[in-house]
């Protein structure tokens, strides 16, 4: 049975508008923070809907205010770039002992991984990708970079690990590594589209530790 077509309606990305194709799409709402799209059957509908604007979902009554009730898109595996880098931490307690890692998406064969006595999940994601973004830089590598923190990303964009972790001898040797990351981020420039790994509808990221 042939596929039926569908537009997609990108209302807040990086350029908004109404898309033939899901990469087109895709291309315009990776990585943009508050993102708002949805797909639609037929053209008439993507159009009127595009005038109309993003819908403005209320929460149900006696509801939590801080959970929309909008219709979610469900984003397919096929979306997934496969030559690709994802990171990823895992934290033994928060704060506790700490390790991050980077794998090929397609293969999940190991790329690089680092341990810490004592810090926190956050900072480990922190790490995780400017990690990746410096390694890419070092190798030459223009390959998207798979996160599954928002929180993470956003501080690489601000340039700055937004603990609130203590530093003292314990956490000495991780400020270190933290200050260095920081400092290459103020000091490099990349291109690397970091990319919100989508768990709900693809499973954990192949960079997972696998102890939830």
């Amino acid at each position: 049975m042939a596929k039926t077509k569908k537009y997609y309606v990108v209302w807040k990305g990086a350029k908004p508008g109404i898309f033939e194709t899901w990469a087109e799409c895709q291309a315009q709402i990776q990585g943009f923070p508050g993102a708002a799209y949805k797909s639609f059957e037929s053209k008439s509908e993507a159009e009127a809907a595009y005038q109309k604007g993003a819908p403005n979902f209320k929460p149900k009554a006696g509801g939590s205010s801080s959970k929309s009730n909008a219709p979610r898109t469900t984003i397919s595996k096929s979306a997934i770039i496969k030559t690709s880098i994802s990171v990823d931490a895992a934290c033994s307690g928060n704060p506790g002992k700490m390790e991050y890692q980077g794998v090929w998406t397609d293969t999940k064969e190991l790329i690089f991984h680092k341990e810490f006595p004592l810090g926190t999940n956050n900072i480990g994601e922190f790490l995780a990708l400017v990690h990746a973004l410096a390694l890419c830089q070092k190798k030459g590598w223009n390959y998207p970079i798979y996160s599954d923190s928002v929180n993470a990303m956003k501080w690489v964009k601000q340039k700055k690990c937004k603990t609130t972790l203590v530093e003292n001898a314990k956490t000495a040797d991780l400020y270190d590594v933290i200050d260095r990351a920081e400092q290459w981020l103020q000091d490099n420039t990349y291109s690397n589209k970091m990319i919100k790994w989508e768990t709900e509808d693809w499973g954990e990221i192949p960079a997972d530790f696998g102890r939830k």
